[in-house]
């Protein structure tokens, strides 16, 4: 990733890290990752855009890869990320950016264009849609087995992550969500547990990526990253209107298996997501899993470029 620079900016007393490749005075675009990701998600996003005319910057959430964790990381929530996302364009001079998010990156993007909205020119999500800041309701009724009732379990997951390496932490991860069902374990058995240490990674996914992202949560560990999102999902945020008016895109990827959430699909078709962001285009990948823009980034780079051109200054 030669091209690609590294460098940390001091936001809300803490010091992030942050990947940036391309030119200083054209339209910004922030990418904000998910989970198990970092910044290294972005590298074929990151590229494309830049060699298109636009500036990349991709940070690492606090307490993320190669960013300070914070004082508490029990009590960080999504209310942090959003205003580390401020602070981060107001320390850099940006006023206003496209954002693009993956996962819970996706909520980052909802929350921040809902309290920011001045400071949004438009936002792709991929893996997981636009949600309003509220508690979510897919949570209900799924069994204990499932992966984010363990994981929301203080403790209970870092026991589990403890006996791995993070290396095969992040294989286990990347390896349960590209699949298009339901990770969920059995009564005697650990979410670590599910995966076999014969069982391949997925074939888009190479051992030098996995070292890339094995290496950046060795000097991270998951303390935070298991702090947000799983327990933070029910935070409540005074919010009047979350409807959203500018440009946006979902990349939908039809064998994630967040679509397999209780509700979710429904929420999608039926309007509702419309109804909050109504200027939104849904594209769908008939082969796209939940690690969409890794798996197929030549389809995801031509959708992310054909929206910045729509939605920019840029020819």
């Amino acid at each position: 990733m030669e091209e690609i620079e590294h460098k940390y900016i001091e936001v809300n007393g803490l010091k992030l890290h942050i990947a940036e490749i391309g030119s200083g005075f054209s339209p910004v675009v922030v990418f904000l990752h998910g989970f198990p990701e970092i910044w290294y998600s972005w590298r074929y996003q990151m590229k494309a855009v830049a060699k298109a005319g636009y500036r990349a910057i991709a940070p690492d959430y606090r307490g993320y890869g190669l960013s300070d964790q914070p004082t508490q990381p029990e009590k960080t929530t999504f209310l942090d990320l959003v205003s580390d996302l401020l602070a981060l364009l107001d320390a850099l001079n940006i006023s206003k950016v496209f954002l693009v998010g993956k996962d819970f990156g996706s909520f980052v993007i909802s929350y921040f264009s809902i309290l920011h909205k001045e400071r949004v020119s438009g936002f792709i999500v991929m893996g997981v849609p636009f949600l309003p800041p509220k508690p979510l309701e897919f949570k209900k009724g799924l069994p204990e087995g499932f992966y984010i009732s363990r994981f929301g379990i203080p403790g209970r997951a870092e026991a589990d992550f403890g006996r791995l390496d993070a290396k095969t932490v992040v294989r286990n991860v990347y390896i349960l969500f590209s699949r298009s069902e339901l990770p969920i374990a059995n009564e005697d058995q650990e979410i670590m547990d599910i995966v076999q240490p014969s069982t391949p990674l997925p074939p888009w996914f190479s051992e030098e990526d996995l070292a890339a992202y094995g290496a950046l949560y060795e000097k991270s560990g998951f303390r935070t990253a298991l702090q947000v999102p799983y327990r933070s999902l029910h935070e409540q945020v005074n919010i009047t209107d979350p409807t959203v008016h500018v440009q946006a895109l979902y990349i939908k990827g039809e064998k994630d298996y967040f679509l397999k959430f209780p509700g979710i699909e429904d929420y999608i078709s039926s309007g509702v997501l419309k109804s909050l962001v109504p200027n939104l285009q849904i594209v769908n990948l008939p082969e796209g899993n939940h690690f969409v823009q890794e798996q197929l980034p030549d389809e995801v780079n031509q959708l992310v470029l054909e929206f910045l051109t729509k939605n920019s200054k840029v020819q």
